[in-house]
């Protein structure tokens, strides 16, 4: 009876240990917990906005002219063959040389079987990410008829060069089409819309990401744990300890364990992580991503001006527009995340421009994944008063389709003076 009270009490204390430990959790802990593919970063999936993602609606007497728009590529194949062959090369050679767990056995298998049909598809748009601009394309008539639907509505899309952001523009260029048969839309790509849409990192700029320093490599020693996944793999610790680069091993697997979710037929490779392993790999990157692009001290917070040229695209853009009071429709931008993060970053909306010193309790005020999936994108939407009144242009913002705050003081709601944030933006980027 007593053995059996002791029990009940150390189950008690136990259950309120873990309970206590959760209540600590992050909300970026927690949001990983419920859905493991955020642990992703930059490789999930778009995550398409829920029910309660409701737009506010226009101000009393307003409605939507403009929208100004910068949109990542959908999801894709992998950069390179040389991450598959990260993860094939050490398993292959374990596999011959009889090192390998029943486990190694099979996560050797998936990958080798998911390769088969990998080959000349390096950085291709993936027929998920095709769907998602679809979708996002669909949306974007759905929200703002007034835009894409008016008699004189127009488009003006361009991209960079690369293959998988071209198809990812004409698959929501579709969309628009499908909604107003009379839109009329430019599609362009050209060397000549690289210097804006994606830029090429000034000295100066680079000088001060380079003063981060070896935080990232610092910050993969402290987080990520590889031995029980090692462990899990290889049958001999010998071997392991002469002939595998553990912890680059476990985040190629990762890599490719992340990108699963880009295909229909994906393998699910989640299977060889725990939970915590996931999420201290998602803690690393999440640190790599912030230091090199978000506002982060260490580099004086100067990292989000390599996009300096794209919120001046957007700026004078806008000046050619905003005056038209005939004018309906939207500059449509396709690139990639390595300039969506910082251009949210640079543009202050919601969180993405927090400052956080204290990089161990980074996951408590920023998380990358809410920023950057696949096909992630900001939308500027402009407001004008309806015809025969007379207000100033209000903007709002959405980054990937829900809304978001800017800096300053609101009119309403999410809706701000689009002079207000102009002055703003150009004082921020020295003009």
């Amino acid at each position: 009876m007593k053995r059996q009270f002791l029990i009940s009490i150390l189950a008690a204390f136990l259950t309120a240990s873990m309970l206590f430990a959760q209540q600590d959790w992050s909300k970026a802990r927690q949001e990983i917990h419920d859905n493991i593919r955020l642990s992703a970063s930059n490789l999930l999936a778009y995550p398409d906005p829920s029910e309660t993602d409701v737009l506010t609606p226009a101000p009393k007497g307003y409605e939507p002219f403009y929208m100004s728009h910068y949109g990542r590529h959908g999801s894709r194949w992998l950069c390179g063959d040389g991450e598959y062959q990260d993860v094939l090369v050490p398993l292959r050679k374990a596999h011959d040389l009889g090192k390998l767990t029943a486990t190694g056995e099979r996560m050797l298998a998936d990958v080798e079987r998911f390769y088969l049909c990998c080959a000349k598809r390096a950085g291709d748009l993936t027929a998920v990410g095709e769907r998602q601009h679809h979708r996002i394309g669909k949306r974007m008539t759905e929200h703002f008829p007034v835009i894409f639907g008016s008699k004189n509505s127009q488009v003006d899309a361009r991209s960079t060069i690369v293959r998988r952001c071209i198809m990812s523009m004409m698959a929501e260029c579709e969309e628009l089409t499908a909604f107003n048969p009379r839109l009329a839309i430019h599609n362009d790509v050209g060397e000549v819309f690289q210097y804006y849409l994606a830029p090429a990192m000034p000295s100066d700029i680079r000088k001060a990401v380079k003063r981060r320093g070896n935080v990232v490599e610092e910050y993969r020693r402290k987080f990520i744990r590889p031995d029980r996944f090692i462990g899990s793999v290889f049958n001999d610790e010998a071997y392991v300890r002469d002939s595998v680069e553990q912890e680059a091993l476990m985040r190629s697997v990762f890599n490719v364990c992340s990108n699963m979710q880009s295909h229909d037929e994906g393998v699910d490779m989640y299977c060889y992580f725990t939970e915590e392993e996931c999420y201290d790999i998602w803690r690393a990157n999440n640190v790599e991503w912030y230091t090199g692009y978000g506002a982060c001290p260490l580099s004086d917070g100067k990292a989000p001006l390599r996009v300096g040229g794209l919120l001046r695209n957007f700026i004078e853009t806008a000046d050619t527009i905003v005056e038209n009071r005939t004018f309906h429709g939207a500059t449509l931008r396709f690139g990639h995340e390595v300039y969506v993060l910082p251009m949210a970053t640079l543009m202050e909306l919601g969180d993405a421009g927090v400052e956080v010193s204290d990089l161990d309790r980074l996951d408590y005020s920023w998380a990358n994944y809410r920023i950057f999936a696949m096909a992630s994108n900001i939308q500027l939407v402009f407001y004008r008063p309806k015809k025969g009144k007379k207000g100033d242009v209000l903007v709002k913002a959405l980054l990937n389709e829900r809304e978001v705050s800017l800096p300053g003081t609101p009119v309403t709601g999410p809706y701000y003076k689009w002079d207000d944030l102009r002055a703003y933006y150009l004082q921020k980027l020295g003009k």
